[in-house]
């Protein structure tokens, strides 16, 4: 299954794609939310290599998610792997610049099934995409809002 969203930021791409490689911030962020986030000890801690255990509540039991930047280009682009029991996949996230003080944070989620529940649950979620894109669209807007206001913030 895949999805896409993007948005667009009134903030330059340098201060986008920094606060997108900001790592500690999005940890700090996802525990104000219930996740649970451990760092392996065996990873760096930013660039290619570095992982994250992530333990989300979902449907009343605690999933445990690992999810790794495999690649980064400067002011470009990020991408993740991410896996688990069931499923496995990607999220890409790249920045363009659309003028100097705007950019366009386009974001792809491709997600695998790797048992036949998983399968089940995915072929669920491709019969309600409509709702699930609006999800995905409403999520990248508000982490969209969260940039625009750190970038505010810093103006002042």
């Amino acid at each position: 299954m895949k999805l896409t969203a993007k948005t667009d930021l009134e903030a330059p791409i340098g201060f986008v794609y920094e606060a997108l490689s900001d790592h500690q911030s999005w940890a700090r962020d996802a525990a104000e939310r219930g996740i649970r986030v451990e760092r392996p000890a065996d990873m760096p801690p930013a660039g290619p290599g570095a992982g994250w255990m992530l333990h989300l509540p979902y449907r009343g039991k605690l999933v445990k998610l690992y999810l790794r930047l495999v690649r980064e280009k400067l002011y470009d682009h990020l991408l993740f792997e991410m896996q688990s029991n069931t499923i496995e996949g990607e999220v890409a996230m790249a920045v363009m610049a659309l003028s100097p003080r705007r950019t366009r944070l386009h974001m792809t989620i491709e997600v695998t099934p790797r048992t036949l529940a998983a399968r089940l649950l995915l072929n669920t979620l491709k019969l309600a995409k409509g709702r699930v894109q609006g999800r995905l669209d409403q999520r990248l807007g508000h982490m969209g809002t969260v940039i625009q206001s750190r970038y505010a913030d810093g103006q002042r």
